[in-house]
């Protein structure tokens, strides 16, 4: 009786803390969105924040932007990692130094890579003034607007950097564990290069793709810093909106602010159920 309770004691301390903190944090966050502040004097409880934000044309701007980008970037980052996966599992010359060279931006943070993207892409960086040495375009300000533009390209730069690693060690992980021979019974019977990767491969790799691609879109869906520092201002990012709510001098919009966040973090989970339910799925059928 007492073995099987070890582990889960060894454990409580590390978990009290850290389910403490995010429930305690959930919790005073939806309280707030709720209306109920007592320091501002306000003791009633009310949906009245979620009806303004749901009621908002630059709340919906500001998600359809955020779903843009984080959608944007999980697709091609994981598209850029199935293929990094497969080149990585081959055996060849310097292998131990692409693989290096492949992880080390695992270790540099978001904010780093995005003061990077900034000074590479901006339309006064590197590469603009390169662009006007060369005579490719006849001032810096001609070169194309990758930074607080529109289309966030700057922003899905910073994160398809970032996190093809991320995504590609997952995969790999995945790969080196049933190996090749699936892939070989699928040649010996017949199967081409493609064939055996479309029906063989993919289908193994899919529950490992399918959760780190999760993470990545949960992630950047919440992240602040990056659209932040990249982004346009208006219609800015979801999460860059709710902080702005958040540190407005009027503290009557930290409601929304509260609220805001809440519905981040009630699309994160549901990402989870939903990732959960698909793997359960895929793993009975």
């Amino acid at each position: 009786m007492l073995e099987r309770w070890k582990i889960p004691l060894l454990l409580s301390p590390a978990l009290l803390l850290i389910v403490g903190l995010f429930l305690g944090g959930l919790g005073l966050g939806l309280i707030g969105s709720l209306g109920y502040m007592p320091l501002l004097g306000r003791e009633e409880i009310n949906l009245d924040a979620y009806r303004n934000i749901l009621t908002s044309e630059n709340f919906y701007l500001s998600f359809l932007l955020t779903f843009y980008i984080s959608f944007t970037s999980t697709i091609i980052a994981s598209t850029l990692a199935v293929g990094a996966a497969l080149i990585l599992r081959r055996h060849f010359i310097g292998r131990s130094v692409i693989n290096f060279l492949f992880q080390i931006n695992l270790t540099v943070p978001h904010l780093v890579g995005a003061v990077g993207i900034l000074y590479l892409f901006s339309q006064s960086g590197f590469f603009a003034r390169l662009a006007y040495e060369f005579e490719i375009i006849a001032k810096p300000s001609d070169f194309p607007a990758m930074i607080y533009d529109p289309l966030a390209i700057g922003i899905i730069l910073q994160y398809v950097w970032k996190e093809v690693p991320f995504i590609g060690m997952i995969l790999l992980a995945n790969m080196q564990t049933f190996g090749h021979d699936y892939e070989a019974a699928a040649r010996s019977l017949g199967a081409n290069r493609w064939q055996s990767f479309r029906f063989v491969l993919l289908p193994l790799l899919t529950p490992g793709l399918l959760a780190a691609a999760l993470i990545v879109f949960a992630f950047t869906f919440g992240a602040y810093e990056i659209p932040a520092l990249l982004g346009q201002s208006y219609p800015a990012a979801l999460p860059v909106l709710a902080y702005q709510s958040f540190t407005d001098v009027d503290l009557n919009a930290r409601p929304e602010a509260l609220a805001m966040g809440m519905i981040i973090a009630l699309l994160s989970a549901v990402m989870i159920f939903g990732y959960a339910r698909l793997a359960r799925r895929y793993v009975r059928s």
